[in-house]
C-alpha cells in the first residue's frame, strides 16, 4: 500500500474509504445496543431501568477508553504524517502501557462505586440489586474494553479500517447471539439473566480484543510497540494527555448529563428515567453512524496537517459536515414517523409509550443542527486541539442543557427536559462554528509564521 495515499488520493474516495467502514461496523454496534436492551427488557421493566441506570458508568468507561486512545490517534497520525516513525511508535508503545493501568484502576473503582451509585437514583431495592448484579460482571471486563479500543485506535491510525471494521463486527455479532443463549438459558446455556447479558458483552469485547491481537502479530502494520520506547518519556505522555484529556472528558460529558437528567426526572416519576434511557439506547443508531464518519476523518485531518496539506483538511471538514448532516436528517424524519414502534421496543406499558412518543418528537427537533458540534468536535480532535473541542461539549452537554431542563421542568414538566435538548443543540452548533473557525484560523498563522521564520 502506498504509505502517501491520506495525503495523495481525492478527498472524497479517501473519505469513504476511510469511514465506510467504520460507519458499518458502528451501525452493527448500535444494533447491538437495541437488542441488548431489547432482551433485557424481556426480563423485567425493573431491569431494563436498572441497565438506564448502569448507563452513564459504562458511558464512562467507554468515554476514558475511547477519549486516551484518540490522543493517541491524533499523535500518532501527526507523526507519520511528518514522517517520523519512531516517534509514532513511542506514542503508541507509551500509550497502551498507560491505556492498561487505565484499565485496572477503573474496574476497581467503578465495582466498588456502583451501589452507592445507584442508591443516588432509586429507592427500589430490586433495581438496585439488578443494576449491581450487572455491573459487577460487565465491569470485569473493562481491561479487555480499554485493550481494545487501544488498538482500534492505532489501527485508524494508519488508516487501517477494515480491520477495525471486521474485529468491532464480530464482537458484536457474538454478543447478540449470545444474549439470549445466557439471559434466557436456551439449550445447554445455564439461565444467567442481568448476569448473562453482562456476560455476553464482555466475551464480545474480548474476542474483538483477540482479532486486534491477532492481525497485530500476523500482519504487521507501519506502527509496532517496542520495548525500547516503555520507559515513559515526559514530552510524549503530556502530548498524548494533552488530547486524550479533553476527549475523555468530550465523551464522558454525556455521562454527567444523563445522571443529571436523571435527578430531574426521579423527581416525576421512574417512567421518564426509562423514558431517557431507550432515547440514549435509540439515539445510537444515529450518533455511532456519524462517530463511525468521524473516526475515519481524524487521523486524515491530522496527517494531512502534519504534512502541511491544509487545503484537504478544510475539503474533508465540509464532505464529513455534509455527510454526518444527511444521517441526521435521516434520524429526524424515523422518529417524527414511527416514534411509539420505537419506543414499544423497550417497553409495553401504555403510559411509557407516550411519554416516549413525545419524548422522541421533540429531541429530534435537534438532530439535524447537532452535526455542527459533533463533526467541529472531532475535527478539531484531529488537529490535536483538544480544549477548543472540549469548549464546545461543555457547552452541549454542560452549560446548556442542564440548566435549562432543570428551569423548563419547572415551568412544563417532564416535557421541559425534551425542550432542552434542542435548545442545547442550537446554541451549541453556534458555539461550534466559532470555535472552529478561530481554531482554524488561529492555526493558519501559526504555519504562516513559521514558514516566514
Amino acid at each position: 500500500m502506498n504509505e502517501n495515499f491520506m495525503k495523495e488520493k481525492p478527498v472524497l474516495p479517501l473519505i469513504l474509504s476511510m469511514a465506510l467502514p467504520m460507519v458499518l461496523s458502528m451501525l452493527v454496534n448500535s444494533l447491538y445496543n437495541i437488542v441488548d436492551s431489547f432482551f433485557v427488557a424481556q426480563i423485567s421493566e425493573d431491569a431494563m431501568t436498572a441497565l438506564s441506570l448502569v448507563f452513564p458508568i459504562q458511558n464512562f468507561i467507554n468515554a476514558v477508553a475511547i477519549g486516551f486512545g484518540v490522543g493517541m490517534n491524533a499523535v500518532i497520525a501527526f507523526h507519520l504524517g511528518a514522517g517520523n516513525h519512531q516517534k509514532a511508535d513511542m506514542a503508541a508503545t507509551q500509550g497502551l502501557l498507560l491505556a492498561v493501568i487505565h484499565g485496572v484502576v477503573m474496574t476497581i473503582g467503578c465495582i466498588a462505586f456502583m451501589p452507592a451509585f445507584l442508591r443516588m437514583f432509586t429507592s427500589s431495592e430490586s433495581v438496585i440489586e439488578l443494576g449491581v448484579r450487572y455491573s459487577v460482571v460487565a465491569f470485569s471486563f473493562t481491561p479487555m474494553i480499554v485493550l481494545g479500543i487501544t488498538f482500534e485506535k492505532i489501527f485508524q491510525a494508519v488508516g487501517n479500517m477494515k480491520v477495525t471494521m471486521v474485529s468491532l463486527m464480530c464482537g458484536c455479532i457474538a454478543n447478540i447471539a449470545l444474549d439470549p443463549l445466557l439471559i434466557f438459558g436456551i439449550g445447554p446455556f445455564p439461565k444467567m439473566g442481568m448476569e448473562g447479558a453482562a456476560l455476553a458483552t464482555g466475551i464480545g469485547q474480548t474476542l474483538t480484543l483477540g482479532i486486534y491481537l491477532v492481525v497485530y502479530f500476523v500482519r504487521p502494520i507501519r506502527v509496532h510497540i517496542r520495548k525500547k520506547y516503555v520507559s515513559p518519556n515526559k514530552d510524549m505522555v503530556l502530548k498524548l494527555y494533552s488530547v486524550g484529556i479533553p476527549a475523555t472528558l468530550n465523551l464522558a460529558l454525556p455521562s454527567f448529563l444523563i445522571s443529571s437528567l436523571n435527578a430531574i426526572l426521579a423527581a416525576y416519576s421512574e417512567v421518564y428515567i426509562l423514558v431517557l434511557g431507550i432515547y440514549y439506547k435509540l439515539q445510537t443508531f444515529l450518533y455511532l453512524p456519524a462517530n463511525g464518519i468521524v473516526q475515519g476523518m481524524r487521523p486524515l485531518i491530522g496527517y494531512n496537517y502534519g504534512a502541511g496539506e491544509h487545503k484537504r483538511v478544510n475539503q474533508i471538514y465540509r464532505i464529513v459536515l455534509c455527510m454526518s448532516g444527511i444521517i441526521m436528517a435521516f434520524g429526524t424524519i424515523i422518529c417524527l414517523a414511527i416514534p411509539g414502534p420505537l419506543i414499544g421496543l423497550f417497553t409495553h406499558t401504555p403510559e411509557t409509550i407516550r411519554a416516549g412518543e413525545t419524548a422522541l418528537r421533540i429531541i429530534s427537533a435537534g438532530f439535524l443542527v447537532s452535526a455542527v458540534s459533533v463533526t467541529s468536535s472531532g475535527a478539531l480532535e484531529g488537529l490535536s486541539k483538544g480544549t477548543p473541542s472540549l469548549i464546545i461539549s461543555v457547552c452541549r452537554y454542560i452549560l446548556i442543557i442542564i440548566p435549562a431542563a432543570f428551569l423548563l421542568s419547572r415551568i412544563f414538566g417532564p416535557v421541559g427536559v425534551w425542550n432542552a435538548f434542542w435548545i442545547a443543540e442550537a446554541l451549541s452548533a453556534a458555539v461550534a462554528f466559532v470555535v472552529y473557525r478561530r481554531s482554524v484560523s488561529m492555526k493558519r498563522c501559526v504555519c504562516k509564521d513559521q514558514s516566514i521564520g
